[in-house]
């Protein structure tokens, strides 16, 4: 902010924070996805219909992971190529508006 009045430059931790946040609630999203279905497949009893049903929460919480992580991964894989940085320091992660 230039004297109390927003400016672009506010975007870039508006949107940052918007992604930290989006990244936790994936993360949580997914434990409790974990959670449910492990619990529901501890409790079926053997009746298949709901071995099933804990089997697709499972599935879909698996795929979830492996969606999440596999982008962070092929992210930083990009940035190592094209800039030689990893992790938060790669530009690519960071959400910048060119400045005058």
């Amino acid at each position: 902010m230039v004297g109390d009045v927003p400016t672009l430059k506010c975007f870039e931790s508006v949107f940052s924070n918007i992604l930290s946040v989006a990244s936790v609630f994936i993360i949580l999203v997914l434990f409790i996805m974990f959670a449910i279905g492990s619990f529901s497949y501890l409790t079926s009893l053997g009746n298949p219909e709901k071995v099933k049903k804990a089997q697709g929460t499972l599935k879909f919480a698996v795929i979830g992971f492996i969606l999440f992580t596999g982008s962070y991964l092929i992210m930083n894989i990009i940035c190592y190529v094209a800039f030689g940085q990893v992790g938060s320091s790669c530009p690519l992660f960071k959400f910048e508006l060119p400045g005058p």
